[in-house]
């Protein structure tokens, strides 16, 4: 089986390596936000109590976001495993997802905070198609505008410096004790963050199960040519 969870801080790239790892073990990237609204475009009866909660400006509770997840695993394409990005947040949505589901393997990701608030403060999109820039690492060609629209390229809010800083504390309070946790159950791989996607991608291969190690293996293929689109070497 290939059940893995991808931990770590916002900006580290966890994301553009869990899409990418997902696509080679044939399994499904799975993040909570993209459940939530897939489940209210579907109007699933969780779907549309977590739609209530959305419109009005409310968190989703874990019972429900637990709930719209259980769904989803149930689904054909989760029968031989799936990765889970970003999620469980904190001890208490470990243990909830211990209870339907074994995990075989979790990566944490690090990277050192200069680079995360580097890769996350300098993150720029077009308002109007939502491409991702980096004014240092991935930027426009003409300075300030979308490539493809030429609109004008925007700062997201949770990506300014003040916000920066309070998205990386929150990760530090609910989030990493949840190393600790993994650690004593056998399931923690550390992954090294820095360097260029491929580098950090070989990493992870390496530091899978040998089931999935393999699969992996015979599924990568070489990725020149492909956009970076993300806001830093490794991504977004």
């Amino acid at each position: 089986m290939r059940r893995i969870v991808f931990l770590g801080p916002p900006g580290v790239g966890k994301g553009t390596q869990a899409a990418r790892l997902a696509a080679e073990l044939h399994v499904p990237h799975l993040s909570t936000g993209d459940l939530l609204r897939a489940a209210v475009a579907a109007q699933t009866p969780l779907g549309r109590e977590a739609d209530g909660h959305m419109r009005a400006g409310r968190l989703v509770p874990d019972a429900l976001v637990l709930g719209i997840l259980r769904e989803r695993l149930a689904a054909p394409d989760a029968r031989d495993g799936f990765l889970l990005d970003g999620y469980p947040r904190n001890l208490a949505q470990a243990e909830a997802l211990a209870a339907i589901t074994p995990v075989d393997a979790v990566l944490a990701f690090d990277l050192p905070r200069e680079a995360l608030v580097e890769r996350l403060t300098g993150r720029r999109v077009c308002p109007t198609d939502q491409s991702v820039y980096h004014v240092a690492f991935h930027p426009p060609k003409v300075p300030g505008r979308c490539d493809r629209d030429g609109a004008e390229l925007v700062q997201r809010p949770d990506d300014r410096p003040e916000a920066v800083g309070t998205r990386l504390a929150v990760y530090a309070e609910q989030t990493e004790p949840l190393l600790a946790h993994y650690r004593t159950n056998g399931l923690l791989r550390p992954i090294d963050a820095r360097g260029s996607p491929d580098e950090v991608a070989a990493r992870i291969r390496a530091a899978l199960p040998g089931d999935a190690r393999s699969g992996a293996a015979t599924r990568s293929r070489p990725t020149a040519g492909t956009r970076r689109r993300g806001p830093g070497p490794s991504g977004g």
